[in-house]
């Protein structure tokens, strides 16, 4: 064997390189032990992603939102947003065609009943920004809203009822309890202090 450090020859029965003393038992064991940091892993891919059913790619982009800090709210404003953007780009080429067209339209006459309606066509974002528009102010807000009520919900669950117990100890009232636990006993004893006096 050759040693990695200093390039003498030694015996491959040789524990420690006898010229600069590097270890070559660890050498040989980590020449000999597969590469597992080298293996490759498919599930970090595009691919596995393809072929990701679609329940657990929306877990897993739900999941990536809730650690991005992109609630329902936050998604709620950005289509709000959005579709202010888009409904502004749709009024712009509105007018932009409007008048390009009606220029075109004055320098042929031929062509001046469809070069002049062309503008119409910047309706479309237009009104594709108030569909947005539209969807982020009340459909999303319902949906926020229903979101909402099965989180607190799920937390109400999570942490159950309130416990029961005495407040804090520079105090000597006690919290109010639906029920007690010697209730019963103590009115067995009672019962049985009335019949005994009688």
């Amino acid at each position: 064997m050759i040693c990695p450090r200093c390039a003498s020859n030694q015996g491959d029965d040789i524990k420690f390189c006898t010229s600069c003393g590097a270890n070559l038992q660890a050498v040989r064991e980590a020449l000999q032990a597969p590469d597992s940091a080298g293996k490759f892993n498919w599930n970090n891919t595009w691919v596995a992603d393809m072929f990701m059913s679609g329940q657990m790619a929306e877990a897993r982009k739900q999941e990536i939102e809730r650690r991005l800090g992109i609630t329902p709210e936050v998604k709620r404003y950005n289509e709000i947003k959005a579709g202010v953007i888009v409904s502004c780009v749709g009024v712009g080429v509105t007018i932009f065609l409007f008048f390009l067209m009606h220029a075109i339209a004055s320098q042929n006459p031929r062509e001046a009943e469809i070069l002049s309606s062309v503008w119409l066509a910047g309706l479309i974002p237009f009104m594709v920004g108030l569909a947005l528009i539209i969807n982020g102010v009340v459909v999303s807000k319902k949906m926020v809203e229903v979101m909402e009520r099965e989180q607190n919900k799920t937390k109400s669950v999570e942490e159950g009822p309130a416990p029961r117990g005495l407040r804090s100890p520079d105090t000597n009232e006690f919290i109010p309890a639906n029920f007690s636990v010697t209730d019963q006993t103590t009115r067995h004893l009672e019962n049985s202090e009335r019949k005994s006096s009688r």
